[in-house]
């Protein structure tokens, strides 16, 4: 199994920190940062409490006027590297917020996103000044760098994964879309993936306004066409019809499916199953193919979970078989249970058959 993440942050690493402070601001005591920061609920923290208990612990030990502590960090930021560079902006966060400390502030977070993302620190200005906090955001969509230019997308997503949630923008995303649109033909692969996640961020709570956005945006420019399509992930996979149709996954009766199997019934943990069927093309058209699986959870109700296959244009009269490998060994993000499962095929979002099989566990094998 991989090392866990937040043991990236440990002695060694926090010490190289600390040297680099003490580089720049020589009463910084390196001890007893060191021993108060890796205090007795350390090993238990995961990699964010971390994070938050350094910042809490430069705090103690930085000069308490925060524009002095912000000019020490300022000469110490780029001798750092690591997990550790997050709690530069994560300072920022938990000590910059007082408004008269807000150009300071907004400067210490372009800088320091540059090198380790600002995108969770900002996330509490803007609950707190919403219409300051995204005038500046949209003045960093204009930024010459990229990674100050993903900040402004990264950091105003609705819902960015372990980011504090932005319940406002779930019930209203207009203020974010000045940003999208700015950035929507960006030449970075970086800034854009930011834009094709907020924009999925959004389609599941306003799906209509991302249908509706996909089509204004769509084919008009390349840059743009990858954002649309990635950003309309979640719609794509719940079978979205406005969305099928922008990038012509809409023909549901052009192909005919034969065939549909499961190589068995059972299968145990640990084990793969495999399915099979045939595609024949009445005449030409553009095919999605997905699947399903409704999955057995703890409490022993079942939790659908798609997958995509591929994306083909069929040309008429075509005849085409595939088969299809779905593996049940447990891994860190997914733990399987015993019962009963099922495997769905979808054509362009539309199911077109259901199997049946059970899933056990080693030494309990289910006898159909």
């Amino acid at each position: 199994m991989a090392e866990p993440l937040k043991n990236m942050v440990n002695e060694k690493s926090l010490r190289l920190f600390a040297e680099a402070i003490k580089a720049v601001y020589t009463p910084f005591p390196i001890d007893d940062f060191l021993k108060s920061t890796m205090d007795a609920t350390w090993e238990s923290l995961e990699l964010k409490a971390r994070g938050r208990q350094i910042t809490l612990n430069m705090g103690k030990y930085l000069p308490a006027d925060y524009r002095e502590a912000i000019s020490v960090l300022n000469q110490a930021v780029d001798k750092c590297s690591g997990m550790e560079r997050f709690s530069f902006s994560d300072f920022v966060e938990v000590f910059g917020q007082n408004d008269e400390d807000w150009e300071i502030s907004m400067g210490a977070l372009e800088r320091y996103t540059i090198g380790a993302s600002s995108e969770f620190a900002v996330r509490p200005f803007i609950i707190k000044h919403e219409k300051r906090m995204m005038e500046q955001m949209l003045k960093w969509s204009k930024h010459e760098n990229e990674e100050v230019r993903r900040l402004a997308s990264e950091g105003c997503r609705p819902a960015l994964p372990w980011g504090q949630a932005l319940n406002g923008f779930k019930k209203d995303p207009a203020p974010i879309l000045p940003i999208l649109t700015q950035l929507k033909t960006d030449p970075s692969l970086f800034v854009r993936k930011s834009v094709a996640n907020n924009l999925n961020d959004i389609s599941k709570t306003h799906p209509g306004l991302i249908a509706k956005l996909a089509k204004d945006w769509y084919g008009k420019d390349e840059r743009t066409n990858w954002i649309v399509k990635h950003g309309c992930r979640t719609l794509l996979k719940k079978g979205n019809r406005d969305v099928l149709s922008i990038f012509g996954y809409d023909d549901v009766d052009s192909v005919e499916c034969k065939d549909f199997a499961l190589d068995k019934k059972a299968v145990l943990i640990g084990e793969s199953i495999t399915f099979s069927f045939t595609l024949i093309a009445k005449k030409a058209t553009k095919v999605r193919l997905e699947y399903a699986i409704d999955f057995v959870k703890a409490n022993g109700k079942r939790n659908r979970k798609i997958f995509q296959i591929s994306e083909i244009a069929l040309k008429e009269k075509t005849r085409k078989a595939y088969t299809k490998i779905h593996s049940f060994a447990d891994y860190s993000t997914r733990k399987h249970y015993p019962g009963e499962h099922a495997v769905t095929l979808f054509i362009n979002g539309a199911e077109r058959g259901t199997l049946d099989f059970m899933v056990s566990e080693k030494g309990n094998k289910f006898q159909w």
